[in-house]
Formats: structure tokens, C-alpha cells, sequence
């Protein structure tokens, strides 16, 4: 039940795509028919929003029931007394999950309009309000107070100020204006702060606004996973290579306990200043923060500065995530890809060269998680391929919890392989909205497995390196 058109992809991208999707491996296992549909489900799935918002709770300071209590109680005031079900996720004990109801298809649309920019327009779908910055456009004679109709710009056309739009938009609920025109326009006027107050979203989701900062994290489901997969133990020394905006991060040293050390590495300096804040909101000490670009962390001889910094030397980490920079292609919702082939195809190199560093940075007995938050072969299934004929000291281990499905076919790797990759495949439940009632109707189990499901396009695959050579 498709509410928004399907992602929309430059034409190369598309072409890219499509071969990636219709590969010889998948149409033999699944048949031209299966895998065309799997392919057109999923460009539906990646416009829309996933079911389910979830937070995960910093258990180094609060407990899951308490914040559960304190988010039910949150969610009520924001939807004015429904009744929707706060969840705890069986297999991920710090995971909090919130259905999405929507789409909301009797909204009804107002005369006076404003226009997003893309970015914008997602984080709304996803629960926010809008930020002054957000704003591209309003009519004409907007003032504070009045009820306005939101739409997004998905192709970047709308010109700054503009007083009208003909473009493409996308409806994305109404609000109330806190701003007139001339206030959100004006070269003295606010530059950031709210702009419009959500009332009536299209899906309508929770937002996290200042709701229980230093205890709750919003985060994907699957980079949560990934956390929980490297399983980092209390004592030990861990790295986050490509580590902002720490959200994995303080995931593991919360699992820790806050007991050793979680190196996180980010080449760029806001980035990196985000990590330091988030950690000291969640009150994390272990946490050491450089501004580094991961390609260069490794040192040949031993320095005489003592620096606990990067780079460092050969098999310094008992654990290291490596959450690589990717094409970003899982991410929901997005309803128009604008990267150019170039551009998606120039990470593979780089996801190698920071693999390589990694591997070589990981003590024997170590353990290696490699995950992206996309959707081709090339960045996913074809470097697990690449890792273990390059490097015979690695072996792919099983993953726990493994909630999504296995590895794509099209690399080359064997069934046995593939089952011990994750992949989280958006298309694997059919696209659904979900009203108030219908909510009623779902049995928590079943929701559970709505929200392994339907969620952002990810990948993880788990290794461990099995001597120095």
C-alpha cells in the first residue's frame, strides 16, 4: 500500500541498480518474477518510513522499565490520550520500540503552504517538527499562529524565499506556524529554533525534542544490532573507526559498563565534537574521541610521545566496529536518491582501505564488524568476498542476535556463507500503514517481527581474526 511514489534515482543509479537486483545468482535462485517484485518493493519501502521508532535506553544510568514508564507517559501527552503500546524488544534488552501510525490519508490540505528542504521533510516523517533552517519557502502572507499545510521538495527546486512553489512536493501533514514569513526571511530574524509546530503529520510518530536526553538515544533497530554483535566486554580496548555521531559509540561503552576503553575516530572536527557531547550527556567516561581520518591510524614503529591517540600500533584492539562510510542507499525515508553513479561507486575503495587498517590493527582472537547502512552488493556481500580471499587470517563467525535476514546472492559466496551475514532487507514484509485500531488488532509477537522487518536497509557481517600472519 504505496502512499509516496517510489524512490526516485538518477538514470545511471537506476540502470546501476537494476543490474545489481537482476543479478544471474538471485534470478537463478528466485526466478525473474520474484526478484523483479522484491526489487520494485523495496524502491517502495525506502520512500516511506519505517514502522517503528526506536529509541535505545542508556542502561548506565537508567533502567528500561523506568524509561519505558516515563516514555509512555510522554507519548500520551504528545497524542492527546492514544493509547499506543510502548515494546521491549526480546532479543535487545535496551531497545524500546514505538509503532508509526500512518499514512494518515484524510488530512485535510490548507491554502497556505509551506515548503521544506528533503532532509527536513524525512525528519518529519520521522516525528519532528520544523526548524527554522528547514524552511525554503511559505505563501505569502504567513503569519505566527496560522494553520499551514507542509510539503517537501524532494528534488531541491524551490528556490529560497520563494512566495510559491509548482514543483514537485510532497504533502507531509499540517502545522501551526510559530513565525511569520518576514520573521523566518529577515536577515535579523531567527536563524535556527522552531518554525512550525506539527499538529497533524502524515505519520504520526513520536517526537525525542529534549524528551529524557542523557537517558534515551534515538537509533535505527539495526545499529543497535550491530553493537550488541561486537559484544564488546567490560576491560577491554575498542575501536570505532568512522565513529559520528556516536550513537554506536556510547552503545558500547554502555556495554562495557563503562569499563575499559572505546577509541571513536572521525576525520571531521564537528563530528567528532558531537561524539564528545553525546558521551558526556550519557555520562560515559570510557569514551576518548580523536579527530582522525581512519585510512591513516596505523603505525609502523613505535612514537615517543607517549600520545594515547592515533595513530596506533599493529594489534592494539581486542574489538574494533568498523561502520563504514557507504552510498547510504538503506536509509528510509528518502524519496529521491541524488548521488551520481560516481559518487556511489567511490566508496568500495575506501571501505577497503579502512578494512585493511582494521584488520591489521585487530589483535589475534579478535573480533571485526564491518556494517553499512546500504543496499548494493558491491559495498556488502562482494567486500565480505574480497575480506576473506584478501586476508585468510579472517573467518566469518555467526552473528547474535541475528533478527534480519541472510546475505544477498550475487558475490559469489556460498549458502553457508550468506546465512552467517545479516542484511536487513526492507522488502522482506509487505508495505502496510497502520491506524489506531488496526494497532489494537496485532499481537505484541507480531509486532515485534513487523519491526525486525521493516526497518532502514543494513548490513553486518561478524569476523574473527584467527592469528597475526
Amino acid at each position: 500500500m504505496s502512499f509516496f511514489p517510489k524512490i526516485f534515482f538518477q538514470h545511471e543509479v537506476e540502470e546501476y541498480l537494476t543490474k545489481v537486483f537482476r543479478n544471474r545468482e538471485l534470478i537463478t535462485a528466485l526466478g525473474t518474477q520474484e526478484a523483479e517484485s522484491k526489487y520494485q518493493s523495496l524502491l517502495s519501502h525506502l520512500s516511506h518510513p519505517p514502522a517503528f521508532s526506536a529509541v535505545r535506553v542508556n542502561t548506565h544510568l537508567a533502567s528500561v522499565k523506568h524509561v519505558k514508564k516515563l516514555l509512555f507517559e510522554e507519548i500520551q501527552k504528545q497524542f492527546k490520550g492514544l493509547c499506543v503500546p510502548v515494546l521491549e524488544h526480546p532479543k535487545l534488552q535496551d531497545i524500546l520500540l514505538i509503532p508509526v501510525i500512518g499514512p494518515r490519508r484524510d488530512l485535510k490540505k490548507h491554502a497556505s503552504e509551506v515548503i521544506v528542504g528533503a532532509q527536513c521533510g524525512y525528519a518529519v516523517l520521522r516525528g519532528a517538527h520544523v526548524y527554522v533552517p528547514g524552511i525554503i519557502s511559505t505563501s505569502r502572507f504567513l503569519k505566527a499562529g496560522d494553520l499551514v499545510s507542509v510539503y517537501s521538495d524532494i528534488e531541491g527546486k524551490c528556490r529560497k524565499g520563494a512566495k510559491e512553489f509548482e514543483g514537485v512536493k510532497v504533502f507531509l501533514g499540517n502545522g501551526i506556524s510559530e513565525l511569520s514569513r518576514s520573521e523566518i526571511f529577515s536577515s535579523k530574524g531567527p536563524s535556527n529554533g522552531l518554525g512550525i509546530r506539527m499538529v497533524e503529520p502524515v505519520y504520526l510518530s513520536p517526537s525525542f525534542d529534549n524528551v529524557l536526553p542523557s537517558q534515551l538515544f534515538l537509533q535505527n533497530l539495526p545499529s543497535v544490532v550491530v553493537s550488541h554483535i561486537l559484544n564488546p566486554q567490560p576491560g577491554e580496548r575498542i575501536l570505532d573507526m568512522c565513529a559520528a555521531p556516536g550513537g554506536k559509540t556510547t552503545h558500547l561503552a554502555a556495554l562495557m559498563h563503562d569499563q575499559g576503553e572505546v577509541i571513536a575516530m572521525d576525520k571531521i572536527a564537528n563530528k567528532v565534537k558531537k561524539i564528545k557531547q553525546n558521551a558526556e550527556l550519557l555520562q560515559l567516561s570510557c569514551i576518548k574521541a580523536f579527530c582522525y581520518d581512519g585510512t591513516k591510524a596505523l603505525s609502523v614503529e613505535k612514537r615517543e610521545d607517549e600520545q594515547e591517540g592515533p595513530p596506533f600500533l599493529p594489534e592494539s584492539f581486542d574489538r574494533i566496529l568498523l561502520d563504514a562510510p557507504c552510498s547510504g542507499m538503506g536509509q528510509r525515508p528518502n524519496m529521491a536518491y541524488t548521488s551520481t553513479l560516481k559518487e556511489v561507486t567511490s566508496y568500495k575503495p575506501l571501505q577497503r582501505k579502512l578494512f585493511t587498517v582494521a584488520v591489521k590493527l585487530l589483535k589475534p582472537g579478535g573480533v571485526l564488524v564491518y556494517s553499512t547502512c546500504t543496499i548494493t552488493l558491491s559495498e556488502n556481500e562482494e567486500q565480505v568476498a574480497w575480506a576473506l580471499k584478501t586476508f585468510p587470517c579472517l573467518q566469518l563467525q555467526p552473528q547474535e542476535p541475528h533478527i534480519g535476514g541472510e546475505g544477498m546472492r550475487g558475490a559469489g559466496l556460498p549458502l553457508d556463507q550468506l546465512k552467517l551475514l545479516q542484511r536487513f532487507d526492507p522488502s522482506a514484509v509487505t508495505l502496510q500503514g497502520m491506524d489506531i485500531n488496526s494497532l489494537q488488532d496485532f499481537r505484541e509477537d507480531d509486532l515485534i517481527s513487523l519491526a525486525n522487518k521493516d526497518c532502514i536497509g543494513f548490513f553486518i557481517a561478524k569476523f574473527i581474526k584467527s592469528n597475526s600472519k
